[in-house]
C-alpha cells in the first residue's frame, strides 16, 4: 500500500438528520525522529502527519493536530450527522514533508 493512502468506511446509506460512525487508517510510517537505523546508527528524521481537515458538504467539521506520540498508520474514528442531501466527506491530511493525502467518499442520505 502507498504511502498515503486513506482508507474510509462509512455506511452505505444514513437516514437525514441520523448520526452514523466514520472510520479511518491512513497508510503512513509516522516516524517520531526519536529513533535509529539499526544499520548506519543515524536518526530517522520526523516524519508525520500533523494536521488533518475534515470536510462534510465542502464544510470544515473538525481539524485534528497529530504529535510524534501517534502510532503509525493512524485510525480515526468520529461521529456525524447526516446533512438532508447525498454529500462528499473529504479527509485531508498534511504530513512533516510537505506531502498532502487526500481521500472522498460520498455520504448517501436516504
Amino acid at each position: 500500500m502507498k504511502i498515503g493512502t486513506i482508507l474510509v468506511r462509512v455506511p452505505g446509506s444514513v437516514e437525514k438528520g441520523k448520526i452514523f460512525k466514520v472510520m479511518s487508517l491512513t497508510h503512513h510510517p509516522m516516524d517520531t525522529g526519536l529513533r535509529k537505523n539499526k544499520k548506519t546508527g543515524k536518526i530517522i528524521p520526523e516524519w508525520i502527519i500533523n494536521k488533518v481537515d475534515i470536510y462534510y458538504d465542502k464544510r470544515l467539521i473538525t481539524r485534528c493536530n497529530y504529535g510524534i506520540a501517534v502510532s503509525a498508520n493512524p485510525f480515526l474514528v468520529f461521529d456525524v450527522r447526516a446533512g438532508n442531501k447525498t454529500a462528499p466527506l473529504d479527509f485531508v491530511m498534511y504530513d512533516t514533508k510537505g506531502n498532502i493525502y487526500k481521500k472522498s467518499v460520498s455520504i448517501n442520505v436516504a
